[in-house]
């Protein structure tokens, strides 16, 4: 029976139930109202109205009836709540706290459910540990409900409602094509792919001709194409075996309606509404070519192009200035890759030598290495030397500090002095070792560079052409067509020196009747006058003394 108090109370009957996972387990709202109306004949609770709603309490400001019932219970219209538990008023903590403190205020003065009553003068922490607990919940069913489906999503499976044309295996969990709409949507696509359709024209002859209806699920469904659903369906990449889920693109296992070809082709159909696949272009020469009109980078664009005629797509690229100086008109024309590598493979054609000189070439660097060691030994003798004298003062100026033989002020004026000495010299000690052993290291890779760098530009890769192109030239620019650039210092005595002797060379192997000792002699003279372009280069790599200098090793790349 009811207690005197709540005899004097009104109730407002609140049945709920969500069609969502977190409600699968709770009676049906007819039955709530069954029950619970029973309950209140059985406690003799007078019921002001029975409201009902079919929403999810995971968010706040979900339920307009809900929302609507507070708002009658504080113009005093009734005083009681009766539900089957604490978790069909809330599943969230605002809605949880509107709640408990118009319940401590008195707004609400008791709150019956099938096993309790909650009243004002409760212990708060039970109602809110309650609410908590309903609240916690939903919570935990959130992060599971994500990391299965994200595991569904890694094992190859959409974790969602199968688009048009498939349907949802729920026995075994996969999703499989629909017999009925399967063969309906491949026709779609073929009628697309043909080149003679576009989507609106699809659409209108499904809804029209075929009578097509979206397939029925409860009270959704049975429903005409409209214009967004066929762009959607054209720009769906499931259909080509593949799936986004949570910003992730994955291969699934369900059986594809199309190829990722045609699925290409299609987006290139579409234009700007359909959705094509994002792809990641590595263009080889970006970032190194800048327009000669307006000083803006130039950089690359590929571009695919229906040709009408065979209904096949073809991809163009191009290298172009961007244009992002505004204060300058540029007119500069775009030129294709071809053009491009056409020109870069002509001018390494000045730089490029015959194996016999690369192997006279060595051969002098090898005589050179060996008599700079020598002078780099003498110098190293001397600079230690004076290294060791320096320090030796430094030693015997610190013991007159000691003796007080000097005072502060001379002491580290002397002592300043002597220790800069030293540190330039134990620079130097070291600058000139390592510079010697780079730079007959760079003039050994400029050789190597200059013997096979048009070969590996012709077959190389990408990266490969890159380094070559970074390295025989600088201030690269276009100017209507034509590339320019600034040649690296190191390969100017070869262009300058190396065609004229080559030519020579050819000449004297052609002369086959010449004395054996005569051909030797001149064929010295061109050695020594190659060699002499070689100690240029080695001059011209030691001299600009760049520490950022840096020539490939296609010696590597070759062998």
């Amino acid at each position: 029976m009811a207690t005197k108090s709540q005899s004097k109370i009104k109730y407002f009957l609140y049945a709920r139930k969500s069609s969502e996972s977190e409600d699968r387990q709770v009676q049906s709202i007819e039955d709530q109202e069954n029950r619970l109306t029973e309950l209140a004949a059985i406690l003799g609770l007078e019921i002001k109205e029975i409201l009902t709603e079919a929403k999810s309490a995971k968010k706040p400001y979900n339920r307009p009836v809900f929302s609507a019932m507070l708002k009658r219970i504080e113009k005093g219209e009734a005083q009681g709540i009766l539900c089957w538990q604490i978790n069909r008023l809330s599943r969230n903590p605002i809605d949880s706290g509107t709640i408990s403190w118009m319940l401590q205020q008195g707004n609400i003065q008791s709150i019956q459910t099938i096993d309790k009553q909650y009243l004002p003068d409760d212990n708060v922490l039970l109602f809110n540990v309650e609410s908590g607990m309903a609240n916690q919940y939903i919570i935990d069913l959130r992060k599971n409900c994500r990391r299965g489906m994200v595991g569904r999503a890694e094992r190859g499976w959409y974790p969602a409602q199968a688009p048009l044309g498939y349907t949802n295996d729920k026995a075994n969990h996969k999703i499989i094509p629909d017999r009925k709409y399967y063969p309906v949507i491949r026709r779609m696509w073929d009628m697309m792919l043909s080149g003679k359709y576009n989507p609106e024209q699809i659409k209108n002859i499904a809804n029209k001709e075929w009578g097509f209806r979206s397939p029925k699920h409860k009270q959704l469904g049975n429903k005409e194409l409209s214009t967004g659903m066929i762009y959607k369906l054209f720009g769906n990449i499931f259909y080509a075996g593949m799936f986004e889920w949570a910003g992730n693109l994955y291969t699934g296992n369900h059986k594809p309606m199309i190829t990722l070809a045609e699925f290409d082709h299609v987006q290139v159909l579409l234009g700007r509404k359909g959705k094509p696949r994002l792809k990641h272009h590595d263009f080889a020469y970006t970032g190194l070519i800048r327009c000669s009109v307006c000083q803006s980078m130039f950089t690359a664009t590929e571009k695919i192009k229906l040709v009408k005629s065979t209904g096949q797509c073809k991809t163009y690229t191009y290298y172009h200035c961007t244009r992002k100086n505004k204060k300058v008109s540029c007119t500069n024309a775009p030129l294709t890759p071809t053009n491009l590598e056409t020109q870069i493979e002509t001018e390494l054609e000045k730089y490029t030598i015959a194996p016999e000189f690369l192997s006279w070439g060595l051969n002098a660097l090898e005589l050179e290495k060996a008599k700079v060691s020598e002078d780099i030994a003498g110098t190293k003798v001397m600079q230690e030397n004076s290294l060791a004298e320096a320090q030796k003062e430094l030693d015997s100026l610190t013991r007159m500090r000691y003796k007080e033989l000097i005072d502060d002020e001379a002491f580290i004026k002397e002592r300043d002095t002597l220790k800069s000495t030293i540190a330039r010299i134990t620079v130097q000690l070291r600058e000139n070792e390592n510079h010697a052993e780079k730079w007959i290291m760079l003039t050994e890779q400029a050789f190597y560079f200059a013997t096979y760098a048009r070969e590996n530009f012709i077959h190389g890769t990408k990266d490969i052409k890159r380094e070559i192109v970074s390295s025989f030239g600088s201030n690269y620019e276009v100017n209507d067509k034509k590339l320019l650039y600034e040649a690296s210092v190191w390969l100017i005595p070869i262009a300058k020196e190396y065609s004229a002797l080559l030519a020579e060379y050819r000449r004297l192997e052609l002369q086959k009747d010449l004395e054996k000792e005569l051909w030797n002699t001149q064929l010295d003279s061109i050695i020594q006058r190659w060699c002499a372009i070689v100690e240029d280069v080695r001059t011209a790599i030691s001299d600009k003394n760049d520490p950022n200098l840096y020539i490939p090793d296609l010696k590597k790349i070759t062998s």
